[in-house]
């Protein structure tokens, strides 16, 4: 486990940019964490890091998936980004019965916010990382 503290967004988005660097299709990260905790942005860092437009991403709160194709300099990405948020479903039964797991194995990297709701689908090797903290602090938890 790898520990991280973080006392701004640019350094939350650092440690996701570290990630998805090295992130490969098939990758699954699975984030947890209050409320603005700083999800979505460790996302933006991922997607920066996998050369794709970090302005792009937003919280799929109300889509529960947004897809993030296309690389930062307008290309078709290498492997895309499927960027979810399970907040508002009730259960694993939901996340099946939309069809979502399926994306598990489309070829890209998963990112998952609110990850615990689905955590007996979350495939073997996922990467589990928890955010912490309060006001600009946060403390960022990487269990590979």
């Amino acid at each position: 486990m790898a520990k991280y503290l973080t006392t701004n967004e640019k350094q939350t988005e650092d440690i996701g940019y570290i990630l998805g660097k090295s992130a490969k299709a098939g990758q699954v990260f699975a984030l947890d964490g209050d409320l603005g905790a700083g999800k979505t942005v460790f996302t933006r860092g991922v997607a920066r890091g996998m050369g794709l437009n970090p302005d792009d991403v937003c919280s799929p709160t109300f889509t529960i998936v947004n897809e993030y194709d296309e690389a930062a300099d307008g290309t078709a990405a290498p492997v895309p980004l499927f960027h979810f948020d399970t907040y508002r479903l009730e259960d694993s039964d939901d996340f099946i019965n939309s069809g979502l797991d399926e994306y598990f194995d489309r070829g890209g990297v998963c990112v998952i916010e609110w990850s615990s709701v689905i955590d007996d689908l979350l495939p073997k090797g996922t990467v589990h990382v928890k955010i912490t903290g309060t006001g600009d602090m946060r403390q960022i938890e990487v269990n590979e």
